[in-house]
């Protein structure tokens, strides 16, 4: 490490909150499925900024765009309108066939809309405020207050108690564990399509049938959490549509905007009629004309580009080559995921693992203790693949 590098990191140790627990380099620039640091050093990137850059780095029609919005409009208040926003919204409503948008400035702000939504909702039908929500064990929808409330993991809300109230937890692909928890007071079941950060688990198609029919029953909200699952990273482009049936409310974020912090929730016109009215909800960035010139673009180039058909492309391709890892090492014990979301278990700790790829050019992130996880960009290709596991298999060879 040279010492430019050392520095800025010791500085940042000395500014920052130790909130995270950074791998010891600093990265200076992107260039397609490549970053660099400081000295120069290329990296694979098998990240993606934790599925956000979907078309990778320095994707010039992208950037354009993005510097052509500096130069007319950055930020207005939503006490007005502004085109891009309008537009955004459209373009939205087009891909997910849902009604309503509110846009956001990150995944965690979505999902506390989304829940808001959902308990004015039901606070419309009676008049009372004790209504119960349904999340799952091991989710993670994000570190504000009700996003935390909802996530599966008491290690990250044991210290932050008491959470918002009355929320139960059930089992992702465990009907009978939701039926336990409903009640004549729930207003809504939240979940991720595709569980994240604890473990890439895909929802089952008749857990998830079952669930929509259990809320189209007792006029219950289905909340599906799309910030990481979505925006054409499992092969549609939201993970719900390869199901067969359609939420309520949804959260969007990470690849909405590529590089640009926005996230959205989005909601059917019955729910969008009974429930947030002016007044009660809002925030001051979200949905500025800047933020809603990425969206543009990127939707733009989603289809432009035809991103999704390279997923459905590369993604068998990329599953092929972990399940070789599988059966070549006995300590990894299975592959799961969907699409360019993808999880390889191991019977011990990854982080091993991970550091000898970031020391080799690769860089991986983990899902959990034991589970390297694979959101690259969705632009990679085969050949990147095989870069990857040509230095991932290096790694293992080693352990």
């Amino acid at each position: 490490m040279s010492e430019t590098m050392k520095k800025y990191i010791d500085e940042a140790e000395k500014a920052l909150l130790h909130t995270y627990n950074r791998y010891q380099i600093v990265l200076d620039k992107g260039d397609g499925v490549y970053l660099y640091d400081l000295d120069g050093k290329k990296y694979l990137d098998f990240v993606a900024g934790i599925a956000v850059f979907a078309f990778g780095y320095n994707y010039k029609d992208y950037n354009d765009a993005l510097k052509n919005q500096i130069d007319k409009l950055l930020h207005t208040s939503n006490y007005y309108y502004n085109v891009p926003a309008i537009e955004a919204a459209k373009k939205l409503k087009e891909v997910s066939k849902m009604d309503r948008v509110f846009f956001t400035n990150s995944g965690a702000e979505a999902v506390e809309g989304a829940l808001k939504a959902a308990r004015k909702y039901a606070y419309l039908k009676d008049g009372k405020n004790d209504h119960e929500i349904i999340a799952m064990n091991h989710s993670f929808h994000g570190r504000t207050f009700g996003a935390l409330s909802v996530t599966g993991n008491p290690h990250y809300r044991e210290a932050f108690e008491p959470m918002i109230g009355n929320i139960k937890f059930a089992d992702l692909n465990d009907f009978e564990s939701v039926l336990a928890c409903a009640n004549e007071k729930t207003c809504a079941i939240i979940m991720e399509t595709v569980q994240g950060e604890g473990g890439i688990f895909p929802a089952d198609k008749e857990f998830l049938t079952k669930v929509r029919k259990l809320c189209d029953e007792k006029d219950i909200l289905l909340i599906l959490d799309e910030i990481q699952c979505g925006m054409g990273r499992t092969g549609s482009m939201f993970a719900w549509q390869r199901y067969g049936i359609k939420p309520d409310i949804m959260t969007t974020a990470k690849a909405l905007g590529c590089g640009v912090p926005v996230g959205a929730f989005l909601m059917t016109e019955k729910v969008g009629a009974n429930s947030l009215v002016a007044g009660d909800h809002g925030t001051t960035y979200g949905g500025n004309p800047f933020a809603c010139a990425a969206i543009n673009k990127v939707l733009d180039l989603f289809k432009q580009d035809n991103i999704i058909e390279n997923v459905n492309e590369v993604a068998p391709y990329l599953e092929k080559r972990l399940d070789e890892l599988v059966e070549k090492y006995d300590f990894i014990l299975t592959r799961r995921g969907v699409g360019l979301m993808q999880g390889l278990v191991f019977n011990r700790p990854v982080a091993d693992v991970i550091n000898k790829a970031l020391e080799n050019g690769l860089i991986l992130i983990n899902a959990g203790a034991e589970i390297i996880r694979f959101v690259p960009p969705l632009v990679i290709t085969k050949k990147n693949v095989d870069d990857m596991i040509e230095i991932l298999d290096s790694c293992l060879g080693s352990l």
